[in-house]
């Protein structure tokens, strides 16, 4: 893509052992903060949940889930920075993606930069030779029934599917000067789980959706994270700087976790 920016930090947390559900969503929320300062390079975290998690939509009723059996089973809870709706993280490559604006390529609206990381994210499946599509549904409010609270429920504008059945889950939050995108694919589906999670849901807690396993079984982890890389790369024309955190994100993500990510009070203000 011509006009794009140059390089890209990538946050690699697969090189080390996976964190837990706060300080994945602090650290992602403290990489947006130097994102709309001007602080940081556009920059591609990839990484992983040290155990089974559900995270909610920044703006999604807690109500949503079963928080009852969540306990009973140790599955921590955690709401998002961004907005849309649940998801149960399992085996999975989760990604976020930060940028201070304007950015070459991306546009100014949440939809241009939406459809800039889905063509990364489309070269990515093409090149594990899966035949996606990209959604062109534009997101809408919930219907006379009331939406779905699963993120995999349907595929939205910018948003990827495969055979009929949707593939990643994003949502996005934006600043004056920046944005962070969030984002799950799965590689396998605890569906029995789901369906007791997101038991509001009923028949339809996994309807639409698919783990890239099920649909190719030599699909891994590390190379699904290698055919993202290089979707990026390829794409954007850029190079990719594998680096961590800095100084200043690993503090603010470490003050978010105890102070937001884990509190109750975040987690359950809806």
């Amino acid at each position: 893509m011509s006009g794009s920016f140059k390089v890209l930090r990538l946050i690699d947390h697969f090189r080390h052992a996976p964190a837990g559900a706060a300080f994945n969503m602090a650290l992602d929320e403290a990489l947006l903060e130097s994102a709309c300062k001007g602080q940081s390079p556009p920059t591609l975290r990839l990484y992983g949940w040290s155990e089974p998690s559900v995270s909610l939509g920044r703006h999604q009723r807690a109500s949503d889930v079963d928080m009852g059996f969540c306990r009973q089973r140790s599955i921590p809870v955690v709401r998002r920075p961004t907005g849309g709706r649940a998801i149960l993280h399992g085996l999975e490559l989760t990604y976020s993606f930060s940028a201070h604006l304007p950015l070459p390529g991306f546009g100014q609206s949440v939809l241009d930069s939406y459809g800039a990381l889905s063509r990364a994210f489309m070269h990515a499946f093409k090149r594990l030779g899966l035949a996606a599509l990209n959604g062109s549904r534009r997101k809408k409010g919930p219907g006379p029934g009331g939406a779905n609270p699963l993120c995999f429920a349907s595929a939205s504008y910018g948003e990827i599917s495969v055979r009929g059945k949707k593939i990643i889950g994003s949502a996005q939050r934006r600043c004056t000067d920046g944005f962070l995108q969030q984002g799950s694919i799965p590689l396998e589906l605890d569906r029995e789980t789901m369906a007791w999670v997101f038991y509001k849901a009923g028949g339809d807690a996994d309807n639409g959706m698919a783990a890239l396993g099920e649909l190719d079984g030599s699909i891994t982890l590390e190379g699904l994270k290698d055919a993202v890389v290089n979707g990026f790369r390829d794409v954007f024309s850029i190079d990719v700087a594998r680096s961590g955190p800095d100084e200043r994100e690993e503090e603010l993500a470490a003050r978010l976790a105890e102070r937001k990510y884990l509190s109750e009070h975040w987690t359950l203000r809806r």
